[in-house]
């Protein structure tokens, strides 16, 4: 439930508070002293897209904060937690958002920031917002289906679900099959590159990082004679030579060992165990050095063959990669292609029939989905019309039909019944809802059969369906009830009013009948300082609502016309709201039952 929100620097309010209650809330107040920022800000409390041109003139941004209170077990709170939000010690939770001047919207939840559609994510199970955008977004065939299949609930939903799944398998494989036979021609003759290019890498047969490995074996080859001569130099440099008689390395090191070795001196006996390592490091150089040279022969014909084999690989290089490894990869990447273009009968035939099988299986779920829907329609129709009923339109009543959807030429159908459907990302049915005004009076589309107080009175009949059908607690209504006067007013009123004994019920609302059923009354009052309207939001006490309601009906807060009638309708309020009851027995009744 919501229990409280604050809002500062939002369009026309500067700062105010507003304190809702269980049951009904009515938010009241003239035209543009700000009631539409109320819903405004509650829309922001949802995680709907921030508009930075609602930040107060001259204020570097808005803010609203929202104090909630949860059920421990409810799966709201629970998504709140797993974001990181801290739960209060009294059980509430603070959501907040913040709107910048120039267009960032930041989030919080029980003092955490968090992506704002965490905030959409707990407004799902918390919060419905119905305005008369939603009325006019009805008005659409598709918002009609959209909106059958929400009343419908969760079986429609794992239905549709399905089905959705089943038509894009479908959709895929027919574009595939389509593409893979119009395109044929283009196909073959880029798959007949493709196997040049994989039989031309294959007869190669590149290995991975040769080409690295040829480039260092040409590069000693070639140059054998200068290596040789660098080799020879440094193995004498340590190993000595016979010819010259010249003193190696090694020699010189034993040397300089033997004279530390006649000593007693701690120090050079260090120096004399280092020495030691030394002289073996260099007789294992000299051993390296040794064998690299007997390694290393001038073979002009092994040079050839490398030079031969690089020139092989550049060829591949020159066409397909930067180097041999690249060309490797592209030659995965061809062979994955080529099954792609595979325009052979047998792929074909194999496509198609897969094809048929995924069409028959979006048939099989589609059909379900329309039977599903059908009965959805009639329980949604019937609720719809006893809503009517109950707002002053008795003689009306609502027809929601489900019928097949026409095919499109181009456009995708299946068989239902050996009759073609058409298909549709949403399933095979049209859906329409129609009014019927009044006994023996034909069904018309919604849009063409009623007036501005019967299409108000309609979708607030439609939404009030939708709430009862809707898990969550609080609703929220945006002058609904706009085009509506009079007694059907009043039956607004009460409908609105047995719609909150179950769910908190906030309204926005310019009637003073609806007004006057309130368990909580909010005015939005404006002043004026300059050129710059300032908002606030006050309660109205219990001995103030006459006056208020009178403004509502005649402009004059004070006229005894005004109060008398306003009276007159809280009195009617209060008396609707007060459960009858049950008549005590007599004595004598009593003595009769016995």
């Amino acid at each position: 439930m919501l229990e409280e929100m604050r809002i500062r620097g939002l369009g026309v309010i500067e700062d105010a508070t507003l304190e809702f209650a269980p049951g009904l809330t009515v938010v009241t107040g003239e035209t543009g002293a700000g009631k539409t920022m109320v819903v405004s800000g509650l829309a922001l409390l949802l995680g709907e897209r921030a508009d930075a041109g609602v930040v107060r003139t001259g204020l570097a941004r808005a803010s609203i904060e929202g104090r909630l209170r949860l059920p421990e077990h409810a799966p709201a709170l629970h998504r709140a937690v797993e974001a990181g939000a801290e739960v209060d010690e009294d059980g509430t939770l603070i959501v907040a958002r913040t709107v910048a001047a120039e267009g960032r919207s930041r989030a919080h939840l029980g003092g955490r920031a968090v992506p704002v559609g965490v905030l959409g994510e707990l407004a799902d199970d918390l919060l419905a917002l119905h305005g008369q955008s939603g009325q006019l977004a009805l008005l659409r065939p598709a918002e009609q289906r959209a909106a059958l299949d929400r009343y419908a609930g969760p079986a429609v939903a794992e239905l549709l679900g399905g089905y959705r799944a089943a038509f894009a398998a479908w959709r895929e494989l027919a574009a595939d099959l389509d593409d893979r036979l119009a395109r044929s021609r283009e196909r073959r003759q880029e798959a007949d590159l493709l196997r040049h290019g994989l039989a031309e890498i294959a007869e190669v047969d590149p290995q991975p990082a040769e080409d690295v490995e040829l480039d260092a074996q040409s590069r000693r080859l070639a140059n054998v004679d200068a290596l040789r001569v660098a080799a020879e130099t440094a193995h004498e440099a340590l190993a000595g030579d016979a010819a010259t008689e010249a003193v190696d390395a090694g020699t010189l090191i034993g040397a300089a060992r033997r004279a530390i070795a006649a000593t007693e001196d701690d120090e050079l006996a260090g120096l004399h165990q280092r020495l030691g390592e030394a002289a073996t490091l260099l007789a294992d150089v000299s051993a390296e050095l040794g064998g690299y040279l007997d390694r290393l022969d001038a073979d002009p014909a092994r040079l050839a063959a490398v030079e031969e084999r690089r020139a092989a690989l550049k060829t591949l290089t020159r066409k397909y990669a930067e180097d041999v490894d690249a060309v490797l990869a592209w030659a995965k990447q061809a062979a994955e292609r080529l099954d792609e273009l595979d325009t052979s009968d047998e792929t074909l035939a194999e496509l198609a029939r897969r094809r048929d099988t995924a069409r028959a299986e979006t048939a099989a779920v589609g059909a379900k989905l329309t039977k599903a829907r059908t009965a959805a329609a009639r329980r949604f129709a019937t609720a719809v019309t006893a809503e009517l009923a109950g707002l002053a339109m008795p003689d009306a009543s609502i027809e929601l039909t489900v019928t097949p959807r026409p095919v499109e030429a181009g456009a995708m159908s299946v068989l239902i019944d050996d009759h073609e459907v058409g298909a549709g990302q949403d399933g095979l049915d049209e859906v329409a809802i129609a009014l019927v005004p009044h006994r023996g009076a034909p069904a018309r589309p919604l849009q063409r059969a009623a007036s501005g107080g019967e299409l108000s009175r309609v979708m607030l009949a439609v939404e009030v369906v939708f709430a009862d059908a809707d898990p969550v607690p609080t609703m929220v209504f945006d002058e609904v009830d706009a085009g509506v006067g009079g007694q059907a007013a009043v039956e607004v009123g009460r409908r609105l009013a047995m719609l909150a004994v179950d769910h908190q019920v906030i309204v926005v609302t310019h009637l003073p009948q609806v007004a006057a059923y309130a368990d909580r009354h909010l005015v939005v009052d404006k002043d004026r300082s300059g050129s710059v309207t300032r908002s606030g939001v006050r309660a109205v006490a219990e001995s103030e609502r006459a006056r208020e309601l009178a403004r509502m009906l005649a402009g004059l807060a004070d006229s005894e016309l005004g109060r008398a009638h306003a009276e007159e309708l809280l009195a009617t309020a209060a008396a609707d709201k007060t459960p009858p009851k049950k008549p005590k027995k007599t004595a004598r009744s009593q003595q009769r039952s016995n």
